[in-house]
């Protein structure tokens, strides 16, 4: 095992540096028993429990776990439909705008998305809300569940679908009985980066959202203009602990399917 040089060690550390330590001054601070986030005056958590106390968070955190969870959901299913058909119709008459209609939201704006969503349910007089931003999160997450499971499926083995076939399955059947366990990695793996994304948006909810429907991220975002409150800091703090819980569970549970794997 090669040793890292001084420079590889300092390059690493400055790296990390810049990354988690405005991550780490945040946690510290979210502690902090004075009103002033720059100012620290003493060890507290009384902050967690004003954060608890505050309807405005915890509504907008009902709304934005309900969107993530419905939307991913739906962006999903019709991510995994859009692969299936990429990956086994072949050659069809408007695959190629398909496939550019599929992939578009990848490389489009997000406020041109927000935008144009925006618009579209103006046109179709669609009163603004949770439906509204579901739709949304569901439209521009759909691709990156496509990508995902469209990889995972251009190097399965078809003829484990012909066998099940040929046994008497159905094309439904065979897909419920043999192709979506193999694929289902690629599948969770979608709809958990779908949620991440869901969890993340600011731009198009802004855009698709409505009065009666907020989103955590716009709610933090309006909370940030009038000064960042320590309240925002704890929840911050939680947020943190939950990807980094959620992070290490991952990483031990793929760790125990290897070990199984390496015993069989």
């Amino acid at each position: 095992m090669r040793k890292l040089s001084w420079f590889n060690t300092v390059t690493l550390s400055l790296g990390f540096a810049f990354l988690y330590l405005p991550i780490l001054i945040l946690i510290i601070f979210s502690f902090n028993e004075s009103k002033l986030v720059t100012v620290w005056s003493g060890f507290s958590v009384k902050w967690y429990g004003e954060l608890f106390k505050n309807e405005a968070f915890l509504e907008a955190a009902w709304v934005t776990l309900r969107v993530g969870i419905i939307s991913s959901t739906l962006a999903t299913v019709l991510g995994t439909m859009a692969a299936f058909v990429l990956v086994r119709a072949g050659k069809f008459l408007g695959r190629t705008l398909f496939s550019g209609m599929i992939y578009a939201p990848l490389v489009m704006p997000e406020v041109i998305t927000g935008l144009s969503l925006l618009l579209l349910f103006i046109s179709i007089g669609v009163d603004r809300g949770l439906m509204t931003i579901i739709l949304a999160h569901a439209t521009f997450s759909m691709c990156y569940v496509c990508v995902v499971v469209s990889s995972r499926m251009s190097q399965f083995d078809e003829s484990l679908d012909e066998a099940a076939l040929d046994l008497g399955c159905t094309r439904l059947d065979a897909f419920f009985s043999v192709t979506l366990p193999i694929i289902a990695p690629a599948v969770i793996s979608g709809w958990l980066l779908s949620f991440t994304l869901s969890l993340d948006d600011l731009v198009i909810a802004s855009f698709t959202a409505g009065p009666s429907a907020t989103t955590l991220p716009m709610q933090i975002f309006s909370s940030v203009k009038l000064g960042v409150s320590p309240e925002i800091n704890a929840l911050s703090t939680i947020l943190i602990g939950l990807v980094t819980l959620g992070v290490i569970s991952a990483s031990l549970s793929t760790k125990r399917v290897k070990t199984r794997k390496n015993l069989h």
